[in-house]
């Protein structure tokens, strides 16, 4: 049963591996490599994990948490450190976390994990402390920490490595994360308020993240503050043959007390529901949430938040981007129907929707003006009955889908781990969420929804090495930036770069609602640079740029490059989108691959240079847009061919036209070819360029190729003689072993012929040899009666009566009437004779019986 689920599961993944092959149509336009871009760095030497960040704009001050160490840096320049201080495990700790089963140079260290602004003076941090996780305040004053230690168990993790989350609320501390050593026992917890220790409640939780929702400041319900958890469980509801996980979204009332009699110390208004990230054309679910950011509004009913999902089938490598109303979270936990747990079977619990009356006030709602008017005013004075039916039932049968039913974005052969996103006003008055992804191989996606139609504005690998961005923090001042942390570092990251686009058309299909087009300036600048001036700007996030003059396009400067003829020459392009098409000119006349012209990732390669080839070449970007089709000049080249060619070249060779659709290399190869088996190599220097001759037994023959003075040329032609003398080398090594091993073989069959393994073929193949062609006589087919009286069966004096078994039988039937391999006992002259005309046995000739001696003793004496 086990093995056809697993079948199952494996024909489900494939089955959407092929819904989701059309998902990966959106990929970046813009990719900037690790120090294309300007970025700021911040590490220490000898510290890492550099996991934990808290911006506090106002002092301009970005405090950093990492391992036994907490920073503060200057906020818009990161590598600026103002302060530090260090706070590291005893060696009596780290001995006890050892002997633990602890590793003692990593694990039993400190790492930071909470950092919350207390108070206007004070910093509230938590580290793991060798997994006895303790708890401390930082004075900001002198930067030093009170030594007033508490017991961060319930606040804080124990291992390093796991999961977390925690804000601070009105000088309270809410957290998501493991109670005890082993990590067995999740909470959520403030204070002396915790979730009940049930399956129900919190099944084996992952906590990504947390964040309060102020609705009592515009609640006409008289509703109050909210704090809402994002985490990954084990499900309850689904069965499968294995573990299914369910990303959730849980919330807690800021003014929970617990209950009086029924959940003391426990969340009364902790509920739970299920986040939906599907594609509904395929019904493929992305079960697991990485990270979540709330983008709040002054009216909380506005308030947005993302989230980014994988799948727990990491091999699948697909990421989604999802969307969803806090209005509509709301009215699952405030209207939505409960799950029930019922028990089938005696023993088997399988959870269904709740269909009974659902008592008053309603389970899991905070104080209202409605439950006031009932005299509860706070969760003590609650009734048994609602208590007792909320710690049953803690799971919304209802769900809370997304935006639009579907994700924002989808992206394979990617692994998106974190995401903040930024509210940005552009030049035509409305707003765009533009979204920084973070991915586990150290890679920022700035993405932005442009009328349900996803743009990945560019990529940018933001370490120098591959790691995965372990947090992201967004700074909300006029100059905004990103703020990266990871294992080495931590890094600073400007919102855009808009400086990078050098032409009008670029800038405006870039589509950044950061960036518009100064025609003044003829630069692109960010927007929020030219408050006075906003009105000359241009930015149009559709992708219009047909009012980019042509003027603007067309300062692009031209190189002019002096060759030889008879060489190969590259000329390099480099769109500025990898969304856009490359299109080269000669002369204003489009060019086309042959064996004249090659492309090589955008770079054209043109192959035996003549004075035709001189004149102008342009290199054009053809970018579609929403059906429009804008093209841009990136490169311009002017080519001169000069000189006589200084090929020296042998009758007859073969034309150019024979090399048609071969690159480089394969020209190489196709010229070793034709060397003769005796072929020798030099080099001859002939008025500034240099050509390959070879010389042998029939002549002097010169390879079709040049390597021109031009240093570019010259590297390139270096190359390929390099890979055809590499290949050349792989070929004699071959030739090597193949002579090696012909050698072993034939040693083989002469010591087996000599030790008589192959008799028959061996003695034949040697007295033909020596007998200058003379056929041997052999005649196996006569055999003397004295042979079958050896191979007659034998009598046992002392088995007389018994079975008789010939001598040499093995056991298994060799001829049908034999009967199992037994041979007829030949006692008689005239048994003989039957036997003799059964296995058509003849008597031999002496005089063949002599040749049979003599053929014998040569082929001994030979072989």
């Amino acid at each position: 049963m086990r093995r056809h689920n697993m079948t199952l599961v494996t024909l489900y993944m494939i089955l959407h591996l092929l819904r989701l092959s059309h998902c990966d149509h959106v990929i970046p336009r813009t990719v900037w490599k690790y120090g294309e871009v300007s970025l700021v760095t911040f590490s220490a030497t000898g510290v890492s994990n550099y996991s934990t960040l808290l911006l506090n704009e106002d002092r301009g001050v970005l405090y950093v948490g990492a391992q036994e160490a907490i920073f503060a840096v200057n906020m818009s320049d990161i590598s600026d450190k103002k302060h530090e201080v260090y706070w590291k495990v005893s060696d009596e700790k780290q001995s006890k976390c050892a002997a633990k089963g602890k590793s003692k140079e990593t694990e039993c260290l400190n790492y930071i994990r909470i950092l919350h602004e207390f108070d206007d003076e004070t910093l509230y941090v938590c580290g793991t402390f060798a997994f006895q996780p303790t708890c401390d305040y930082l004075s900001l004053k002198d930067f030093s920490l009170q030594q007033r230690n508490e017991e961060g168990k319930g606040k804080c993790p124990f291992d390093p490595a796991q999961k977390y989350t925690s804000i601070m609320v009105d000088r309270e501390l809410y957290s998501g994360t493991v109670y005890n050593f082993l990590g067995s026992e999740t909470v959520i917890l403030r204070g002396h308020l915790r979730t009940e220790y049930a399956i129900p409640w919190l099944n084996e939780p992952s906590f990504v993240y947390s964040d309060v929702i102020r609705e009592s400041e515009t609640n006409l319900g008289g509703g109050d503050d909210k704090v809402y958890f994002f985490f990954t469980e084990v499900s309850i509801e689904y069965e499968f043959y294995s573990r299914i996980l369910v990303p959730r979204i849980a919330r807690v009332c800021k003014g929970d007390q617990g209950g009086s009699r029924i959940l003391q110390k426990r969340w009364t208004s902790f509920l739970k529901a299920r986040l939906v990230c599907s594609l509904p054309e395929s019904d493929f679910v992305f079960n697991v949430i990485q990270d979540a950011f709330v983008l709040k509004t002054p009216n909380w009913k506005e308030t947005v938040f993302y989230g980014v999902f994988t799948s727990q089938w990491s091999n699948l490598e697909v990421s989604a981007v999802c969307s969803f109303n806090m209005s509509k979270v709301e009215d699952v936990f405030s209207t939505g129907k409960f799950m029930q747990g019922a028990t089938f079977d005696q023993s088997h619990v399988k959870w269904v929707r709740f269909g009974g009356t659902i008592p008053l006030p309603r389970p899991g709602s905070c104080i209202t003006n409605e439950a006031r008017a009932l005299n509860f005013s706070n969760s003590l004075m609650l009734p048994d009955k609602t208590l007792q039916f909320v710690k049953d039932h803690p799971l919304m049968a209802d769900t809370v889908n997304p935006i639009g039913n579907a994700p924002k974005l989808v992206k394979k052969n990617v692994n998106y781990i974190q995401i903040v996103v930024d509210r940005v006003r552009a030049l035509d008055n409305l707003l765009y969420d533009v979204m920084f992804i973070g991915t586990d191989k150290g890679l920022l996606h700035k993405a932005v929804n442009f009328d349900n139609e996803m743009h990945i504005i560019e990529e940018l690998h933001i370490f120098s090495v591959s790691e995965p961005v372990q947090t992201l923090l967004l700074s909300k001042e006029d100059r905004r930036y990103i703020y990266a942390g990871s294992h080495s570092g931590v890094v600073q990251v400007p919102v855009a770069f808009c400086e990078k686009y050098k032409t009008c058309t670029d800038c405006i299909l870039a589509r950044d609602p950061y960036c518009a087009w100064d025609p003044q300036n003829k630069s692109c600048i960010w927007i929020m640079k030219n408050n006075d001036h906003k009105n000359n700007l241009l930015q149009f996030l559709n992708g219009n740029a047909t009012v980019c003059r042509t003027k603007d396009v067309e300062s692009v400067s031209s190189e002019e490059h002096i060759v030889e003829q008879g060489g190969l020459k590259e000329l390099k392009c480099l769109p500025a989108s990898r969304l856009a098409k490359v299109m080269w000119k000669l002369n204003n006349r489009a060019l086309s691959e042959n064996s004249k012209y090659r492309l090589d990732q955008n770079n054209l390669l043109i192959f035996h240079l003549t004075e035709a080839d001189s004149g102008t070449y342009e290199c054009w970007t053809m970018e579609a847009v929403k059906g429009d089709v804008y093209k841009q000049l990136v490169k311009r080249y002017s080519l001169i061919v000069e000189g006589p060619s200084n090929v020296i070249t042998a009758a007859p060779t073969a034309p150019l036209t024979q090399m048609e659709g071969k690159s480089a290399t394969s020209l190489a190869s196709t010229d070793k070819e034709r060397r003769s088996p005796h072929t020798t190599t030099s080099r001859i220097q002939t008025e500034g360029s240099t050509s390959t001759v070879f010389q042998g037994s029939a002549g002097t023959a010169s390879v079709p190729m040049l390597i021109p003075t031009n240093n570019n040329d010259l590297e390139v032609e270096t190359e390929i003689v390099r890979r055809a003398s590499e290949s050349e080398g792989i070929n004699s090594i071959l030739l090597f072993f193949l002579v090696v091993i012909t050698l072993l073989f034939l040693m083989l069959v002469t010591y087996n012929c000599y030790m008589k393994y192959l008799p028959g073929p061996c003695l034949k193949l040697c007295l033909y040899k020596v007998g200058n062609g003379k056929k041997p006589k052999f005649d196996y087919d006569n055999v003397s009666e004295e042979l079958v009286k050896q191979q007659s069966v034998k009598i046992n004096g002392d088995n007389q009566g018994s079975e008789q078994i010939a001598t040499g039988d093995k056991g298994y039937e060799t001829e049908s009437d034999c009967g199992n391999g037994k041979i007829p006992n030949a006692e008689k002259p005239q048994e003989l004779k039957q036997i003799q005309e059964n296995y058509s046995i003849k008597s031999i000739d002496p005089e063949k019986d002599a040749d049979i001696k003599y053929i014998d003793e040569e082929a001994q004496s030979l072989c």
